[in-house]
């Protein structure tokens, strides 16, 4: 099924529990983070990480061992309750475990969630979960949120406005990505604490542009440019930064400088120099490797672990750097 607008946000915030699964894809790494993870967690719990019944892994890591996905799928956990196989940053190159998987999927094994960047519409994996009678593909692009996704965040924080207040959280929704948007509803509701929501508050809580910032943090890692790294995230830290929104913009880094390896990407912006000359210095392999390295950061930052979270953050764009120089 290819799934968009109100019915993809149904799917994620109520997946069928008999579901095969989903491939969520698109070009901003954010949103795809942000909907892979509502969509696990709806399928099979917040607590299915400590279950141990999330199984995650990278598309590299799938390619190397083609049983893998398969295996995990069969696999029968040692806690009940749902079961979810991860597969993170899958390319064409790396489809064919995930393609066997779908189709050895029977009723009762875990659910598969993918996800990729901009996939084509001749993408075989497009075409799998599209024509898959029990699995969805949803695209995610950069277009401003709909009224029901915006509705359903603001459902989450159980918040209600006051006077002109929902008129400018419309506006503020039209205007940053929908990780930036859901942090900043998270801070007005801890500072409404229960009340209408007034438009001062929004103004108050509404986040400067600190993209740029990050930008830079990320491009001196994959330089290599060690020595920049601690002061950048100070500065980084001081804005009030999340260590998650920073591995998240840093996966995205890493993703495209995959898909520019491989022939399948396009740079674009202001980087656009910097990204060509880091996609011909890190070559495939060490842009795979980067971005396990990523997601295991990302696991931790989102594990019960006690290691202060910028700490660990900014020690992964350290190992990044010295990656870079060797």
């Amino acid at each position: 099924m290819n799934l968009r607008g109100a019915a993809a946000t149904k799917f994620f915030a109520k997946p069928d529990p008999g579901t095969t699964g989903a491939l969520i894809y698109g070009g901003d790494a954010m949103r795809v983070a942000l909907k892979r993870q509502e969509l696990i967690a709806n399928l099979a719990g917040p607590d299915a990480e400590a279950d141990m019944r999330l199984t995650r892994m990278t598309g590299g890591e799938a390619k190397s061992d083609p049983t893998a996905v398969v295996d995990g799928l069969k696999a029968i956990g040692m806690f009940p309750g749902a079961r979810v196989v991860f597969v993170d940053g899958v390319t064409e190159l790396q489809a064919g475990p995930i393609l066997n998987a779908l189709q050895d999927w029977v009723k009762g094994d875990a659910a598969l969630v993918v996800t990729g960047g901009a996939l084509k519409k001749t993408s075989k994996l497009r075409k799998a979960f599209e024509a898959h009678p029990n699995a969805a593909a949803v695209g995610l692009y950069d277009d401003p949120m709909g009224r029901e996704e915006v509705d359903a965040m603001i459902a989450a924080e159980a918040l209600t406005f006051d006077g002109d207040a929902r008129r400018d959280v419309d506006a503020l929704a039209a205007t940053l990505d929908p990780g930036d948007f859901r942090q900043t509803l998270t801070k007005i509701a801890l500072y409404s604490n229960g009340d209408p929501v007034t438009a001062e508050a929004i103004n108050l809580m509404a986040p400067a542009t600190v993209d740029a910032d990050m930008d830079e943090v990320i491009l001196a890692a994959a330089d290599g440019r060690v020595e920049r790294i601690g002061p950048l995230m100070q500065r980084l830290s001081g804005q009030g930064v999340a260590p998650v929104t920073l591995v998240i913009f840093a996966t995205r880094h890493f993703q495209q400088l995959l898909g520019l390896a491989l022939g399948s990407g396009n740079a674009w912006g202001p980087n656009r120099d910097a990204l060509q000359r880091q996609a011909r210095a890190w070559g495939t392999a060490r842009c795979e490797a980067a971005l396990a390295l990523l997601m295991d950061t990302d696991l931790t930052l989102r594990s019960a672990s006690r290691a202060p979270a910028m700490a660990v953050m900014e020690r992964a764009l350290i190992r990044l750097a010295m990656m870079a120089r060797g």
